[in-house]
């Protein structure tokens, strides 16, 4: 008798566009295990992510703003959900594999440092080999969670996870293949990440006064609209219209398109995040991460993990530290370690 999943999995392919993934032809984990009776192997790979420690703490990682003082700012969390939505919308237009965008969208951010873009800049200056969050973000699901075991996720995950980055001058769509993620699904959270960060990022500016909606640049605001939502929705349907015509032999959007988002893209890198007002307490924050480093690296047995330290490195094993900490939790360790604490009691 067929196991539920084993159902699920035989609907995958009665119902899903043949250029999707289906489960049940992975590529497999780097460990064998047995599989789940209910849940097929994209599913369990979500679930995973959901579960991790690295995904709870994202709630406490900065976006763009430092400690923003309103509720409505986004977090390195809301952002994650945000990617995940906008993805999971092409992918269910196109006929993909939802649950395998979904996976790689939850876990594209998981190595992501404290403070933002300004903190992975500080480790990659600190670090001797460098620093790049997508590589942490894979670190973190092959190595660090579940107490050294890793999750074990599926190969498409982990290709989606490791490859989802653009960095500042790259696009979402069109890339080598070489850098592009092979499934559809990776390459779908790669775009949706950027339609994600660009859109939400001018909101979390202009609701902080650091633009104003005249300072937008004309062009491309005036082919995508005037509001978040109009913005988003144009760009999904393009990327979904254009995926469509392509007939599904890697995710596109049009040349006027894509050249609104980056232009849009670039806008957000002069006027906010290398903005001298948004970046001030994101040099403090570089202070807070440098002296850390020079204090893990002078007591390392009172913070790191001594297997790691052993088999990879100081080096490596205070990267996955500080790469893993909250803003908080780095502020708070900070202030422990170098603001002196009276040691007599105030009458």
């Amino acid at each position: 008798m067929a196991t539920i999943r084993e159902g699920l999995e035989a609907r995958e392919h009665e119902f899903l566009a043949h250029q999707a993934s289906k489960s049940d032809a992975s590529k497999g984990r780097p460990q064998d295990e047995a599989e789940d009776p209910i849940r097929p192997a994209f599913q369990r790979d979500r679930d995973r992510i959901v579960h991790c420690k690295a995904f709870r703490r994202l709630k406490h990682k900065t976006q763009v703003f430092f400690s923003p003082a309103g509720d409505h700012y986004r977090t390195r969390l809301t952002h994650t959900l945000e990617v995940s939505q906008i993805a999971r919308t092409v992918s269910k237009a196109l006929r993909l594999h939802e649950e395998l965008t979904e996976a790689i969208a939850l876990g594209h951010d998981l190595g992501h440092t404290p403070f933002g873009h300004a903190g992975e800049r500080v480790l990659r200056e600190l670090i001797p080999s460098g620093f790049n969050h997508y590589e942490q973000s894979l670190r973190i699901v092959d190595r660090l969670e579940n107490d050294g075991q890793g999750l074990n996720l599926t190969w498409e995950v982990r290709d989606g996870i490791a490859k989802h980055s653009k960095g500042k001058h790259g696009a979402p769509v069109g890339a080598a293949d070489t850098d592009r993620v092979t499934a559809l699904e990776g390459q779908v959270a790669r775009v949706a990440d950027m339609i994600a960060y660009v859109n939400h990022d001018i909101d979390d500016a202009l609701r902080a006064g650091l633009l104003a909606e005249a300072d937008l640049p004309a062009t491309p605001i005036a082919l995508l609209g005037g509001t978040t939502s109009e913005r988003i929705s144009r760009l999904v349907t393009d990327v979904i219209l254009q995926t469509m015509q392509s007939e599904l032999d890697r995710v596109r959007m049009s040349e006027e398109v894509l050249d609104a988002l980056l232009a849009l893209r670039a806008f957000l890198f002069e006027a906010v995040y290398e903005n001298s007002d948004a970046t001030v307490e994101f040099k403090k924050a570089s202070g807070i991460l440098g002296g850390l480093w020079e204090k893990i690296h002078e007591q390392p047995k009172a913070f790191l993990d001594e297997d790691i330290v052993a088999t990879e490195g100081i080096d490596t094993a205070a990267r996955d530290f500080l790469a893993g900490m909250t803003d908080r939790f780095a502020v708070s360790l900070y202030e422990r370690l170098f603001i002196p604490k009276p040691w007599v009691e105030l009458v």
